[in-house]
């Protein structure tokens, strides 16, 4: 088994902010991945991201990206989501240039969708965008559906392990903080182990963070903002066991607002339960 753990983004303390200035900070500091965002858009060229993959590679620093926001597969106009597989396929050929494994977006919003129409919507493009991966050669690239931590959004852990069930080349990407608000604060890290183990993943990519979240009735939470590790919401510490005592390659991106210093201290914890890092 092998853990990676980097920021989302630029971390704080680089002093080149770019994304190479950022892969050579991180491997100073002993971090070994990253997730390259394209929230706000696409603006890297193909040129950088081959650049940034050769030097991620020569840095041994993992490497994920995380597609734009403006992401909706859900919208009742056929031309809201052509937009939106547009965005996410974008994202998915630098992924594909700088040698990243997985093109981490959020599916989108219910509206006036039941949440079985949801999931039928969102299948039917994941299949779309698939097909087209495979047509343009970016299939090694995997279509990452992420956990999503509001009640009006399509991303319970279930509704993500069931696209992954019906769609080759799609994989979850668990985000740890929005399970723990969207369940209203409980979350039990061996239960989620045990749901994806239908799906044979080699390899799980997730993102973590504490949360500050609002109630909504019994068992249920929308996500307000993220907070540091030391929160403890949700804690860390059972997380890191739990990964250590079913021996799961994993990658953790830090959400945090203190990003790479909260993956430094995610190291620590792990050091701490006794596990080396090569």
């Amino acid at each position: 088994m092998k853990i990676f753990l980097g920021p989302a983004g630029v971390p704080a303390g680089a002093p080149e902010k770019s994304t190479l200035g950022a892969l050579r900070y991180l491997a100073g500091v002993g971090l070994n991945a990253m997730e390259v965002q394209f929230v706000r858009g696409v603006a890297m060229s193909p040129e950088m991201a081959e650049e940034v993959g050769r030097e991620a590679e020569r840095l041994g620093i993992r490497l994920s990206v995380h597609c734009p926001y403006f992401v909706n597969l859900c919208s009742p106009e056929p031309g809201k989501v052509r937009a939106s597989e547009r965005r996410i396929l974008q994202s998915v050929e630098r992924a594909s240039r700088m040698g990243a494994g997985v093109a981490t977006f959020h599916p989108g919003f219910y509206g006036r969708l039941s949440p079985e129409e949801a999931l039928e919507r969102v299948g039917e493009a994941c299949l779309r965008m698939r097909r087209e991966m495979e047509r343009r050669g970016w299939d090694e690239v995997r279509l990452g559906l992420e956990t999503t931590g509001k009640q009006r959004s399509f991303g319970t852990l279930q509704e993500v392990v069931e696209i992954c069930r019906r769609v080759e080349g799609c994989v979850p990407v668990v985000d740890w903080a929005h399970l723990y608000a969207r369940e209203g604060g409980r979350l039990d890290y061996a239960e989620v182990f045990e749901a994806l183990k239908g799906l044979g993943l080699r390899h799980l990519h997730t993102h973590f963070t504490g949360v500050e979240f609002s109630p909504v009735g019994e068992g249920r939470g929308n996500e307000k903002h993220h907070l540091e590790l030391s929160s403890d919401q949700p804690p860390f510490e059972p997380l890191a066991r739990e990964i250590l005592r079913r021996k799961v390659e994993i990658t953790l991106i830090s959400e945090s607002p203190v990003l790479e210093q909260d993956s430094l201290r995610m190291k620590e914890i792990f050091r701490s339960l006794g596990y080396r890092f090569s």
